[in-house]
């Protein structure tokens, strides 16, 4: 695990920097920006998928009829705890990102309002809180998850 760290973290740099240097062309940039998403978002499904169906390799084959029982309970638990920690991660993730446009769009309306009429601050700030309880929702749920794992 360590190991994708160290490569990881060079070739997050990279495409940062890559990135700058692309976005200064302009429009064409972007959508060369786009498309390498587009393809690193593909790569990492497959990766995804890969990994979620990849078993341990050769561990039953050397087990014994005790040791195989074992060795499928124990596959069984850690991909169920995958499961719930993958899932935390997408609630918690799905929940910001939701939360995120939420407050993007009610803060530009609370401050447009309170240039108008300084008197609606307090129900513009209650608005505003009720869209970032959508991220507090996704944080509880991914807490739930993370206990069942």
């Amino acid at each position: 695990m360590t190991s994708a760290w160290v490569i990881g973290l060079p070739l997050i740099a990279g495409a940062v920097m890559l990135a700058r240097a692309v976005t200064r062309r302009g429009r064409s940039g972007m959508l060369i920006l786009a498309g390498i998403g587009g393809l690193l978002m593909v790569g990492a499904v497959v990766l995804l998928v890969a990994g979620l169906t990849a078993g341990p390799a050769g561990a039953a084959a050397t087990a014994t009829a005790v040791g195989a029982a074992k060795s499928a309970a124990a596959v069984s638990a850690t991909s169920s705890a995958s499961g719930a920690l993958l899932g935390a991660g997408i609630a918690v993730a799905g929940s910001t990102i939701g939360a995120g446009i939420a407050v993007a769009y009610t803060g530009a309306a609370a401050l447009a309002i309170m240039s108008e009429r300084p008197e609606l601050f307090g129900r513009a700030m209650v608005i505003v809180g009720l869209a970032e309880g959508i991220a507090i929702y996704g944080l509880v749920i991914g807490i739930i998850l993370i206990g069942k794992a």
